[in-house]
Formats: C-alpha cells, sequence, structure tokens
C-alpha cells in the first residue's frame, strides 16, 4: 500500500507535475513588486531572470543541504527543466527566433550554474549570499546599503522557511515564502 502511494508520488509525471508546481509559486514570489518598485531591481527580461534564479537557488539548495537521493535530483532535474522551457517560451513570445532563443538559453544556463553555485556555496558557508545576490542582480550598479540589508534580512527570513519545510512537501510543489 504505502509502495504503491510513493511509487505514484514519484512517477514522471506527478514529478513533473510537482516541479512545476514549485516553479509556480517560485514565480509568484519573485514577481513581488517590492523587489522592482521599492528595491530598484530592473523590471526588465534579465531582472526579473535574477529574481526568479534567486529563488529557485534558494529552494534547490534547501533540498540539496538535506538529500542527495535520486527523487531529489530527479526532482532538481524536473524543476531546472520547467524553468528553461518557461525561459524558452518566454523568449520566443517576445518575438526572438530559433536562432536567437538557442543563443540566449544557452547565455542563461551558463548564468544559472553558475548563480546557482554562487548562491549554494555562500548558503553552506552561511556568508555572502548577499553579496552574491546584489552583484548578480545589479550588476554593475549596486543597490543602497539599506537595499542591501533588505535583501540580506529577505534572503535569512526565507532560507529559514525553506529549512522549516519538509523535502516531501517542497517537492510535491508546496512550497511558502514570506516577503
Amino acid at each position: 500500500m504505502i509502495a504503491s502511494a510513493l511509487k505514484r508520488l514519484f512517477t514522471a509525471d506527478s514529478v513533473r507535475t510537482h516541479a512545476h508546481e514549485a516553479y509556480v509559486h517560485i514565480v509568484n514570489q519573485a514577481r513581488h513588486p517590492q523587489f522592482f518598485a521599492q528595491w530598484q531591481v530592473a523590471d526588465t527580461v534579465d531582472g526579473r531572470f535574477d529574481v526568479v534564479l534567486l529563488h529557485l537557488s534558494l529552494v534547490i539548495a534547501r533540498i540539496e543541504r538535506e538529500t542527495q537521493d535520486a527523487q531529489a535530483k530527479n526532482f532538481i532535474r524536473t524543476l531546472s527543466e520547467v524553468f528553461f522551457s518557461d525561459m524558452d517560451r518566454s523568449l520566443r513570445e517576445m518575438g526572438a527566433g530559433d536562432t536567437g532563443v538557442g543563443k540566449r538559453i544557452n547565455k542563461m544556463a551558463q548564468a544559472f550554474y553558475g548563480r546557482l553555485k554562487a548562491y549554494s556555496d555562500a548558503l553552506a558557508a552561511g556568508t555572502g549570499f548577499t553579496e552574491a545576490a546584489v552583484r548578480n542582480i545589479y550588476r554593475e550598479q549596486p543597490p543602497s546599503a539599506d537595499i542591501t540589508a533588505q535583501w540580506e534580512g529577505y534572503a535569512r527570513r526565507n532560507n529559514a522557511l525553506l529549512a522549516q519545510q519538509t523535502i516531501a512537501d517542497i517537492m510535491r510543489g508546496q512550497i511558502r515564502f514570506i516577503a
């Protein structure tokens, strides 16, 4: 009975469905108006990409801190695929052609893996997360110290909240964030 329930929970279709649900929570949080109106993130493709990626990194790092089992790795891979599928769709909606989309997705993949590593390393070390976030989100135009402090508090609160959520809930797409 339990084995069949677990099998249903982690079939390819349910993993994709749950990864999509998790991604929807991530994107909804990344669209919070405070990032753009108050914290001066550029409301551009790049700005939105970086805020989504920051939240995606928090979730992936949370899973990786607790487990490296095959189901978790599969969920992370599927969640990443959902992210890239959304990026591909968004670029096409903006009118990019097949050649342009491929090149942009390649650049996004490099940014994704670089930022994921920077954020994961910083979270594991307990220091440097805010600096990495500010460097990636604002690039050459760092925000004020007040905004940097707000990012730090935000990241700490959400990292702590994610740590309270079970891996099973996260892998079912049930993710909570706070402002």
